[in-house]
């Protein structure tokens, strides 16, 4: 088991938390004192008043809360964005209001989930020649609904 460690900024009120044993991803909150008010279509970084420190070869991803996107429409700009195992800024989530409703971020709501993840950097290698497959350069759609 990898080691996640936290520093909490004075705005942090709520630690990340796995709501259920078999959860891959731990809530995160909004470390905000007033809400804030979201129109359709606008965009906001929201910070979680946390700091996190990475085992080498992790990263920590940082992904929408289902129920928050299929009921209201407030998902990720980046739909999943990485916090590199060297970063050590405030880690903020920046969301965006894709419906056609207002929607308002309270302080403390759980706003996006992380999720940690063994990653390994690839060795790039110039070829002049790909191997061949049964799809080849088949791109978007090209394996049908």
């Amino acid at each position: 088991m990898t080691v996640l460690k936290i520093k909490r900024l004075p705005n942090n009120k709520v630690l990340p938390e796995y709501k259920t044993d078999g959860a891959a991803g731990m809530d995160l909150c909004a470390a905000i004192d007033e809400p804030i008010t979201l129109k359709p279509l606008e965009r906001t970084l929201i910070p979680t008043g946390l700091k996190i420190e990475l085992e080498h070869g992790y990263e920590a991803q940082i992904r929408p809360r289902s129920g928050m996107s299929i009921k209201h429409g407030i998902t990720l700009i980046n739909c999943v964005g990485t916090i590199d195992e060297d970063y050590r800024g405030e880690v903020c989530v920046a969301v965006v209001n894709v419906s056609n409703e207002t929607y308002t971020i309270e302080p403390q709501e759980r706003i996006a989930q992380m999720v940690i993840a063994k990653y390994e950097q690839a060795k790039i290698e110039v070829v002049t020649e790909l191997s061949d497959t049964a799809r080849g350069s088949g791109g978007f759609g090209s394996t049908g609904k």
